[in-house]
C-alpha cells in the first residue's frame, strides 16, 4: 500500500485552534522571509487576508525605513538564534502605521535545519498612545511645577517626601539623596522646627490640610520666611494618597507688615501725644467735671484705637471691644458685669467706635448712678444675631439690675448722643432706651451689613 499522511494527533489539533483563536497575529515564513501561514488575528491586525499574504514576502508589512530590521530579523533565524520581543512598527494594509511587540523564533524541520521562523506579533497602538499621554501629561507637570514661584514637593501618605521641584533645589542647594528621610530638617531654623514637625505629624495621621509659617535655610545660609500649605490627595476610596505642598517665599511680605505697623504704632503713638495734648488743655480751661467727662471719652477713642492698630484696622471682635470699654470695671467681669452670646462678630472701624462709645457711656452712668454705683447691682450685656426678613441683625442689650431706683432724666446730655443719636446715624440702628425702676435698659438693634468689617 502507498504511504498513507499520518493523522493529525489531538496535541496538533489543539494547537490549530490555538492558532485561529488567539487574539495574536501568528505567521510563519521561510528563510525569505516569505509568508507560508497567516492565522485570523493577523487578519485583523494587519488587514490582508490569508490569501494575499501567503506566498508574498513579510516585507510588505514593514515600514520603508525599518526594511533593516528585517535583514537582521533573517540573518539571526539563520543562525538559529531567537529573537525576543521588541516593539516596532508595521504597516496596516490601508497604509497606516501599527505599533506592534514581536518576537520572532526559529522553524526546524524533523531533521533539525532551519526552515522558517514564526512570529507573534501584538498590536500595542492603544498601549503606546497610553504612553505616550503619560509621558505629555509627566512633562506638563514637571513644566508647570517649575515654572510656579514656589518651592514645591509630594509627599506619600504617611508624610515621607519623594518629590521636588527645581525651585527647591535652586533655593536650598541640595539634592534629592541628602533630603531623603528626616534629611528636610536640617534646613528649619532649631527655634520653629519641633513646632513644624509636630502639626505635619498631626497632618500626616488625620489627613486633615497643613499650613504653617516659618524660615527655611537658603544655599548662601541666610533664613527667609515661607508660608507652607499641603494639601491631602485621595484615592477613589477617600483615603490620602498622596500629600501636594508649597513654599511661599512672604519674606518681602512680612517686612512690608512690620513695617506698616511701625509706622501704625508710631501714629497711634503721636495720636495719643495729641490726645494727651487736648486732654491737658481742657483739665486746664474747663471746669473739673467737665473735664474729667472729656478726658474718660478720649480714653475710651485711645482704648478703640488700640484694638484696631493690634489688628492692622481690619476691625476688631465685638466681645474684645466690650471689654476693653469695661476697662474700669474690669474687676467685676463675670460676676456683676455679664457679656452673653455673640463674641467674634467682626465690627469695622466706624461700628467699633461707636459702639465703643456707646458702652463707655453707659459704664460711666452705671458706675456713677446705676446698678455698679452700689455693691450689689448687676449688667447683663447681650449679643445675638437675629435673622429678619429683612437681613440679619445684630441684637445689642444693656441691662442694669440692682441699683438704685431709676427714671428717665430731665434732660438730653452728651451722653445721650453717643448712645442714641450716634449709633442711628451711623450705623442705621434702632436705640431703645428704657428706664424702668428695677435699672435701665438699653437696646441697639443694627443691620449687619451695616457692621461688619470689610474681608
Amino acid at each position: 500500500m502507498p504511504n498513507q499522511p499520518k493523522p493529525l494527533t489531538t496535541a496538533h489539533h489543539q494547537f490549530a485552534a490555538i492558532v485561529q483563536n488567539s487574539f495574536d497575529a501568528i505567521v510563519s515564513k521561510d528563510v525569505e522571509g516569505n509568508v507560508q501561514s497567516w492565522n485570523p488575528a493577523a487578519e485583523q491586525i494587519f488587514g490582508w487576508t490569508a490569501d494575499e499574504m501567503i506566498g508574498n514576502s513579510i516585507r510588505v508589512l514593514i515600514p520603508p525605513d525599518r526594511q533593516h530590521e528585517e535583514d537582521d530579523i533573517l540573518q539571526r533565524i539563520r543562525t538559529g538564534e531567537m529573537v525576543p520581543k521588541f516593539e516596532t512598527e508595521r504597516l496596516h494594509k490601508s497604509g497606516r502605521r501599527i505599533h506592534v511587540a514581536v518576537t520572532v523564533s526559529p522553524l526546524r524541520d524533523p531533521d533539525g535545519r532551519i526552515v522558517g521562523a514564526s512570529k507573534i506579533a501584538h498590536d500595542i497602538t492603544e498601549t503606546v498612545e497610553i504612553r505616550r499621554r503619560l509621558v505629555a501629561s509627566e512633562h506638563q507637570f514637571r513644566s508647570l511645577a517649575n515654572s510656579i514661584p514656589q518651592l514645591a514637593w509630594i509627599a506619600e501618605s504617611d508624610g515621607t517626601v519623594f518629590w521636588y521641584n527645581d525651585r527647591w533645589f535652586d533655593y536650598t542647594g541640595t539634592t534629592l539623596e541628602q533630603l531623603r528621610g528626616s534629611g528636610w530638617t536640617a534646613l528649619h531654623h532649631p527655634d520653629h522646627l519641633e513646632r513644624v514637625r509636630s502639626k505635619l505629624q498631626h497632618s500626616w495621621d488625620t489627613g486633615e490640610a497643613w499650613e504653617d509659617t516659618f524660615p527655611l535655610r537658603g544655599k548662601d545660609g541666610e533664613y527667609r520666611w515661607f508660608l507652607s500649605r499641603a494639601m491631602p490627595l485621595r484615592d477613589d476610596s477617600g483615603e490620602v494618597w498622596r500629600w501636594f505642598g508649597t513654599n511661599t517665599d512672604i519674606t518681602v511680605q512680612r517686612q512690608h507688615e512690620q513695617q506698616i505697623q511701625m509706622l501704625m504704632g508710631e501714629i497711634n503713638h503721636r495720636a495719643k501725644n495729641m490726645l494727651a495734648v487736648v486732654q491737658a488743655m481742657v483739665m486746664r480751661t474747663a471746669d473739673r467735671s467737665f473735664a474729667e467727662s472729656l478726658g474718660a471719652r478720649l480714653q475710651a477713642l485711645s482704648r478703640n484705637q488700640d484694638l484696631l492698630i493690634k489688628r492692622n484696622w481690619s476691625g476688631t471682635p465685638i466681645g474684645e471691644l466690650i471689654e476693653s470699654q469695661l476697662a474700669a470695671v474690669n474687676d467685676l467681669i463675670g460676676t456683676r458685669v455679664l457679656i452673653e452670646g455673640e463674641r467674634e462678630l467682626l465690627l469695622s472701624p466706624v461700628a467699633s467706635e461707636t459702639i465703643g462709645l456707646a458702652i463707655h457711656e453707659l459704664t460711666t452712668n452705671a458706675t456713677k448712678y446705676g446698678a455698679l454705683s452700689n455693691a450689689d447691682g448687676t449688667v447683663r450685656i447681650a449679643c445675638e444675631i437675629r435673622h429678619t426678613v429683612d437681613g440679619p441683625k445684630l441684637d445689642l442689650i444693656w441691662h442694669e439690675q440692682g441699683g438704685p431706683p431709676v427714671g428717665e432724666p430731665n434732660r438730653a446730655g452728651f451722653g445721650t448722643v453717643m448712645i442714641d443719636r450716634n449709633p442711628r446715624s451711623a450705623l442705621g440702628a434702632d436705640v431703645e432706651i428704657s428706664y424702668p425702676e428695677s435699672g435701665l435698659r438699653w437696646c441697639l438693634n443694627a443691620p449687619l451689613d451695616r457692621l461688619v468689617a470689610t474681608p
